[in-house]
C-alpha cells in the first residue's frame, strides 16, 4: 500500500512561514504529479497548488499565489509546501496527493494554525 507522510505542520503568527514536506516510500514517486490541497473547518477541501512530474510546471490557487511555493526533489521522494506571509485564513489541515493517469495517494494530513 501506497504511503504518503506529511510533516512540517505547526501553529505560527500571522505574517511567518512554515515549510511542509511530503514524502513517500514509492520508488517511482518521478513519474507523479504533486499536488497539495487544504481543509479548513467546516468547507470542502480545496485546491492549493501542483507540480508536474519533472518540476517544470507547476499551477497555485488565487489565494496563496505569491506567497506558497511548491518543490519537489525526486531523488528524495519528497515535495514540498513553502508557505509565506501566513494569513490566519490558511489555518486548515494540508494534505498532499500523488497522482498518474487514473491513480491517486493521499497522506493523512499535517494541521496548519495561523494565530492572529
Amino acid at each position: 500500500q501506497v504511503q504518503l507522510v506529511e510533516s512540517g505542520g505547526g501553529l505560527v503568527q500571522a505574517g511567518g512561514s512554515l515549510t511542509l514536506a511530503c514524502t513517500t516510500s514509492l520508488r517511482t514517486f518521478s513519474t507523479y504529479a504533486m499536488g497539495w490541497f487544504r481543509q479548513a473547518p467546516g468547507k470542502e477541501r480545496e485546491f492549493v497548488a501542483h507540480i508536474m512530474w519533472n518540476g517544470r510546471s507547476t499551477y497555485y490557487a488565487d489565494s496563496v499565489k505569491g506567497r506558497f511555493t511548491i518543490s519537489r526533489d525526486n531523488a528524495k521522494s519528497t515535495a514540498y509546501l513553502q508557505m509565506n506571509s501566513l494569513k490566519p485564513e490558511d489555518t486548515a489541515v494540508y494534505y498532499c496527493k500523488m497522482s498518474y493517469l487514473s491513480r491517486a495517494y493521499w497522506g493523512q494530513g499535517t494541521q496548519v494554525t495561523v494565530s492572529s
